[in-house]
């Protein structure tokens, strides 16, 4: 049975757990017969986005390409998944609107938690005044009022946060049950 099209956009601060936790939801898909496409924040800036930078103009403009895509790859009855910072609310909710079958998934980590993972130094560099317009430090972040599911990356593992977004996607039907 062919499945329809949706898409996971996962919303967090950086160093949050999105791309962690969407590289296993990708595998678990895969595991029952999901067409599925991740559309990384990191490399959607390298390949898609690239010269856009962190201004509020620019951060909107690289979400509403990635909405974009997973709106075509959702009207094409794939599984998209967008893992991005996506800062914004008004932002998420256009895309939300455009995509139509979207599940958002907060990423819940607390800055200071996020800053203690950040493997590529960028909260020093933006503490330190290196970096500007970084969000959760001199740039806001809008967590979501009613997103489908939060993960609290402090008290779940990121397989049991993959797990909590298959149970909400077969709650919400679209995937084909087990048999």
């Amino acid at each position: 049975m062919e499945h329809r099209g949706f898409t996971i956009w996962f919303t967090g601060l950086s160093g949050a757990g999105k791309s962690t936790i969407a590289d296993i939801l990708v595998e678990k898909l895969r595991a029952r017969d999901i067409k599925v496409e991740l559309l990384d924040g990191d490399v959607v800036r390298t390949n898609l986005s690239k010269g856009l930078g962190f201004s509020k103009e620019d951060r909107d403009i690289n979400i509403r390409r990635i909405a974009f895509v997973c709106h075509l790859l959702t009207r094409n009855n794939v599984c998209a998944i967008g893992a991005a910072i996506s800062p914004y609310r008004s932002i998420r909710d256009e895309a939300r609107a455009m995509i139509g079958n979207f599940v958002e998934v907060f990423v819940s980590t607390p800055l200071e938690e996020c800053e203690k993972r950040d493997v590529k130094g960028l909260y020093a560099k933006a503490r330190a005044g290196e970096l500007k317009q970084f969000t959760g430090i001199d740039d806001p972040y809008e967590e979501p009022l009613n997103p489908e599911v939060v993960c609290f990356t402090t008290e779940e593992t990121p397989e049991q946060s993959a797990d909590k977004i298959m149970g909400k996607l077969d709650e919400l039907g679209y995937l084909a049950p087990l048999s």
